[in-house]
């Protein structure tokens, strides 16, 4: 079969945007590009840590901003664009984990969340897809999370964000694809991050922000639309979201304990 983006196969003619870029997946994924050669610009809201990670390579570039801040997007966009004459992929990694209950839902904490993971996102769409298709190639990749699959136990805000990733990644591809734009959904299960170390779970098969980001590179490789891993435990989650509702939430509440 064959895939469902085009492979990439060249790093080195590559520009890629990793908004997201200070901590975790996004900044081991900006260091495995720089490894294989492609020409990066980080953001994030830290500059401190962005400049460290760019540091004496010429083939990256800091460009701080806050993406939950739709004032900010033009600007941020335009130097992201100017770093190295242009953009080919642009990851959307940034995102804020907030984890509640039912009992103890807060809209204050939903709406920042909704801000940064889903119109943080779409702010970012309406800068870099006419860019895209005027060029006519380059794509687009959204890091949402198996949490988007099926409800979950304290991820009330958090995963729901990640089910309208999904959902918008699904339908960008119907739209962009027959554009020449590739669309990349990337689905991790547990990564050791600043974000999961809030958990008071056990996370079966974690896994780290480096393996994590060698994942996201083979999947680009490959031309993948779906780049979820590690594969046994993703493999799983979908299998679960497949069930019916009586067997899943019996399964979710025996195996969690929640």
């Amino acid at each position: 079969m064959s895939s469902m983006n085009p492979p990439i196969q060249d790093w080195s003619s590559q520009r890629v945007w990793v908004i997201g870029a200070s901590s975790g997946i996004g900044a081991a994924l900006a260091q495995q590009l720089l490894a294989t050669g492609a020409r990066v610009v980080l953001s994030a809201r830290r500059a401190p840590e962005l400049a460290a990670l760019t540091a004496g390579n010429p083939r990256a570039a800091a460009v701080p901003f806050d993406a939950a801040d739709a004032n900010a997007w033009d600007a941020a966009h335009q130097a992201a664009q100017a770093a190295f004459a242009g953009l080919d992929l642009v990851v959307f990694v940034a995102a804020r984990y907030d984890p509640q209950r039912a009992w103890e839902l807060d809209a204050a904490s939903a709406r920042r969340s909704f801000e940064l993971n889903v119109l943080g996102v779409y702010e970012g769409l309406t800068r870099v897809l006419p860019a895209l298709q005027a060029q006519g190639r380059g794509g687009v990749a959204l890091v949402a999370s198996v949490s988007g699959y099926t409800g979950l136990p304290k991820a009330s805000v958090y995963g729901a964000t990640k089910a309208a990733l999904i959902n918008l990644a699904e339908t960008l591809y119907f739209d962009l694809a027959p554009r020449g734009l590739a669309v990349y959904l990337i689905n991790p299960g547990f990564v050791a991050t600043p974000m999961t170390a809030r958990n008071d779970f056990a996370m079966p098969e974690i896994i780290s922000p480096e393996q994590a980001a060698q994942a996201i590179v083979q999947g680009l490789e490959q031309g993948e639309f779906e780049i979820r891993f590690p594969k046994r435990f993703t493999g799983r989650m979908a299998w679960l979201a497949r069930l019916p509702y009586r067997l899943r939430f019996w399964l979710l509440h025996k195996t969690t304990g929640l």
